[in-house]
């Protein structure tokens, strides 16, 4: 797949993971998620399975494995950042150590 293909498919897929986990983010880190997303989903498909998922833009388990990916790095993400909370969010609501 071309750049562009990538950069589309780390879109919609971003999206997506980020509206199904919760969490949107910007359009950039969007993006990234989705890329990065497709290329583990990718690589874990390929060493679990050995199938190689990233075909081709139109093919279905190039999403599948995309969709899965993302969401995994969301999950992963969510797991280091606890949830989504950013530094200092325990001070704003009053919360002491």
């Amino acid at each position: 797949m071309g750049i562009i293909a990538w950069i589309v498919l780390g879109l919609v897929v971003g999206l997506i993971a980020d509206r199904v986990m919760g969490s949107p983010h910007g359009i950039i880190v969007t993006t990234v998620i989705g890329i990065a997303g497709a290329l583990l989903g990718g690589w874990i498909a390929d060493k679990l399975f050995h199938v190689n998922n990233i075909q081709g833009f139109f093919n279905i388990s190039t999403w599948v494995t995309a969709f899965a990916g993302a969401i995994v790095l969301l999950a992963v993400m969510h797991l280091v950042t606890g949830g989504g909370r950013g530094l200092g969010t325990s001070r704003r609501h009053g919360l002491r150590h």
